[in-house]
């Protein structure tokens, strides 16, 4: 039997969104500066593939990431995020933590920020113990 690979949904300069065959997206953020349109453009498109897929659950991979900026921050938490949960079903999300210390801060910061929503992120070092959370989740 062949196993089914994942297909890139897609991508720009801010990163990649791929729809895995275990029923999650991942969102692959790219190295470097993000423009404020590019970024918006990406997490859209994520929200909009959870819909199209009816699935719940994200990998998110920050590796590589450079920090939310202040504005990209408000947006994700007041607008995208809240508008994910309940326009779009997003439910679960695995974030692969960011090298860099400050984009792990500012991660942290969002998480904190969106306790009130019907969401649960949780945060990982290694992407297998990552995908066999989001594997777990119904």
């Amino acid at each position: 039997m062949v196993k089914s690979s994942r297909a890139l949904y897609f991508e720009n300069s801010s990163g990649r969104i791929w729809e895995e065959p275990e029923g999650y997206l991942r969102l692959e953020y790219g190295a470097g500066a993000r423009e404020a349109v590019q970024f918006r453009s990406l997490l859209t498109h994520a929200a909009q593939a959870m819909s199209r897929r009816q699935w719940n659950k994200m990998l998110v991979d920050q590796r590589e990431m450079a920090p939310f900026s202040p504005s990209e921050q408000d947006w994700m938490t007041n607008e995208w995020l809240p508008r994910a949960v309940s326009e779009h079903g997003y439910r679960y999300g695995a974030i692969l933590v960011a090298h860099n210390v400050f984009a792990r801060l500012a991660t942290n910061q969002f998480m904190m920020a969106s306790r009130g929503l019907p969401h649960v992120y949780r945060t990982f070092e290694a992407e297998a113990a990552a995908v066999a959370w989001l594997q777990e989740q119904q």
